[in-house]
């Protein structure tokens, strides 16, 4: 398999440093060597491809912007460039790293104690444990401030119950990031594998984000220490914190699935002979897809670079997250369709990445905030005016609070 050429329309690379280039290619060759050659069967098989995971953690992908802990420290825009390559071999893989760099090993790191730190952040920077984060609920995705999962202070313990619904991680994780109203606020809990009262059931018949393992999660009296409460959180700024470390790596990321469909639409569209003995490169309507496409990327290159050295000097807000996640993910589906309306038949066959790519984008659109929410965040900042339905009041949200707490009770 030829090694990956790169996208540089517009000589981005040369505002890179060094170090960044280096950490692109050995990830680069990293996907070349190792994930092309058996995503394709992960992903028919509906399987994550566990063998990965040392060499992965080898690397340093796991936590990579933490320098303690012997990790390597790197700039966001190295850590950018790493989910751009390990998205162009696979959106679930990429997932599983940005699952366990940021919205795992992040929130411990940041709001956890000593002591939660020095037990969890080796061990799921060697990749020895995964982790999983544990927002989302059946009835609550965009509104996560309406979850109904709750915790309860009992003796020496917290008792939680409540469901979390498409989970990345969920049935192998070895320590769940769950969050949970508590005493009036919103926070985040350790939750162990193996704790009475907490179990996951994978959610089946997936036609996207098929090599990543996505699950439910469920909490029916669920006793954890005290200790296991991570004591910086309170509020719901704190699990929307660890949403932007991850939205910040979706907006690289989906530029490396954009890159590989892109690569494989121009290569196809030289080497298929139609019409009197011409590549269908050759064709207008062809070559207008192809132009689009790069524009789109140059662009999105663009986006994320400046977002990556605004995040280094601790500048970067939310509402630009939002803008490179909706946008990226968005011109990344939109290059996918173009380039299996290229590939014509052979578009819809995993001899060639795009179908794949296109399937698991549908996704990416929706998990960590759906593009219409992005709009809507882009859009207060602009205006200063919120446009989502109005919250809940008070008196109902205590209301809904304790009309899941009675149920739970029940069961």
């Amino acid at each position: 398999m030829p090694s990956f050429p790169g996208v540089d329309y517009m000589l981005i690379d040369s505002l890179f440093s060094e170090d960044e280039l280096m950490v692109r290619q050995t990830v680069r060759d990293f996907v070349d060597e190792e994930v092309l050659p058996i995503i394709e069967h992960a992903n028919r098989e509906e399987k994550f491809p566990f063998q990965l995971l040392p060499k992965m953690a080898e690397m340093g992908l796991f936590g990579p912007t933490i320098s303690e802990y012997g990790l390597p420290g790197l700039d966001n825009v190295a850590y950018g460039l790493i989910m751009q390559e390990l998205e162009r071999g696979d959106s679930g893989l990429r997932s599983f790293a940005s699952v366990q760099s940021g919205l795992v090993m992040f929130p411990i790191y940041t709001y956890g104690s000593k002591e939660q730190k020095d037990k969890w952040i080796p061990k799921l920077a060697a990749g020895e444990k995964i982790g999983c984060f544990g927002l989302t609920e059946p009835d609550f995705g965009s509104n996560p401030g309406g979850m109904r999962t709750y915790a309860r202070r009992e003796g020496d313990s917290w008792v939680l119950n409540g469901a979390k619904a498409w989970i990345t991680n969920g049935s192998i994780a070895d320590v769940a990031v769950v969050w949970a109203k508590c005493e009036g606020t919103i926070r985040g809990f350790l939750v162990e594998k193996g704790t009475p009262g907490f179990t996951a059931a994978n959610h089946m018949g997936k036609f996207s984000l098929r090599a990543s393992v996505t699950s439910q999660l469920f909490f029916s009296d669920c006793r954890i220490p005290l200790d296991n409460v991570l004591p910086e959180t309170n509020g719901l700024k704190y699990p929307l914190s660890c949403l932007t470390q991850a939205r910040y790596g979706i907006a690289w990321g989906a530029l490396g699935a954009a890159m590989g469909v892109f690569n494989t639409a121009v290569e196809y569209s030289k080497s298929r002979i139609q019409f009197g003995g011409q590549p269908i490169a050759s064709h207008q309507l062809v070559q207008n897809k192809l132009a689009w496409m790069i524009t789109e990327i140059t662009k999105g290159q663009l986006l994320v670079l400046q977002m990556g050295r605004l995040k280094d000097e601790g500048k970067l807000k939310p509402q630009h997250v939002s803008m490179g996640k909706m946008n990226n993910v968005n011109i990344a589906l939109e290059c996918a369709r173009m380039a299996r309306d290229i590939l014509g038949a052979n578009g819809i066959s995993d001899e060639y990445p795009v179908i794949r790519h296109m399937m698991n984008l549908e996704s990416v659109k929706t998990y960590e905030g759906t593009h219409d929410i992005h709009n809507l965040i882009i859009a207060e900042a602009v205006t200063g005016i919120p446009a989502y339905n109005p919250p809940m009041s008070a008196k109902a949200e205590k209301e809904a609070t304790e009309r899941a707490a009675a149920e739970a009770a029940k069961k």
